[in-house]
């Protein structure tokens, strides 16, 4: 079996530990470095403080870091063809738009959160707007630990985005109420953030209409099932062509 060579960006970090041990369960990958300002070794590869110390050419790199490391990221990635899987999150819109040219000359799989359990869910929002329209108000609230930095999460926002496209993008946002002193609009999406303790991450999008709510959930209990979903992302696009992928495109393979 040909193995996926995987270079982990981020490699010290608890994200980064994660994607080695699910790399180590499988048969079809395997890690060939890791990049990060912490070099020292946790397992049987080594850690380089900067992508071009790397020894040789990866299949695919997957990115746990920080979005400070995005140009040196993409710029190594541009140089050497090599495909990317981006899993880090706070991109502003400009880092974004940069990600969005790299895949017009590489593969790059983004996504604001790994996990395939949490993408099926959007695709179930999707259907669920669809369906109850502008009868029922949509609220999302996510639940974080209290180390997370960006709010609303980058997975409420996706969220949000696709149940706005299903809706013919006809609503805007409104982040939390305590300085809105008004009854809420019908084109509203409600988003809200809690942090707190060891939470790994939480999800509900709450569709209340007359009489009636319909709550859609989800909860991640370890970091685990973003790191897998990283691992099979980072499979799946070493064969791709140039482009822009995501979890719809991984789901439908």
């Amino acid at each position: 079996m040909e193995q996926t060579k995987i270079v982990i960006s981020g490699a010290s970090g608890k994200m980064g530990h994660a994607v080695a041990a699910a790399v180590a369960s499988r048969e079809d990958c395997t890690v060939l470095a890791g990049v990060d300002l912490r070099t020292e070794s946790y397992a049987d590869f080594k850690i380089y403080q900067d992508f071009s110390a790397l020894p040789e050419k990866p299949d695919v790199i997957i990115d746990f870091s920080n979005p400070a490391v995005l140009d040196t990221l993409l710029n190594y990635c541009l140089v050497n063809g090599v495909p990317c899987v981006l899993a880090t999150t706070g991109y502003s819109e400009e880092q974004i738009a940069k990600i969005r040219k790299a895949s017009e000359r590489i593969p790059v799989f983004f996504s604001f959160n790994m996990s395939l359990g949490i993408n099926l869910l959007v695709q179930l929002a999707k259907k669920a707007a669809a369906i109850l329209g502008n009868q029922f108000d949509i609220e999302i609230v996510e639940k974080h630990h209290n180390q997370k930095i960006d709010a609303p999460s980058g997975t409420a926002l996706m969220i949000a985005d696709a149940i706005n496209q299903s809706l013919d993008q006809q609503y805007h946002y409104v982040y939390d109420r305590h300085s809105k002193r008004q009854k809420r609009e019908k084109t509203e999406i409600g988003l809200h953030a809690i942090r707190g303790g060891t939470i790994v991450g939480e999800h509900d999008i709450i569709f209340a209409g007359h009489d009636e709510v319909i709550t859609l959930s989800h909860s991640a209990a370890s970091k685990e099932v973003f790191a897998v979903g990283a691992v099979n992302a980072a499979v799946f696009l070493k064969n791709q062509k140039t482009g822009m992928y995501d979890m719809s495109a991984l789901m439908s393979d």
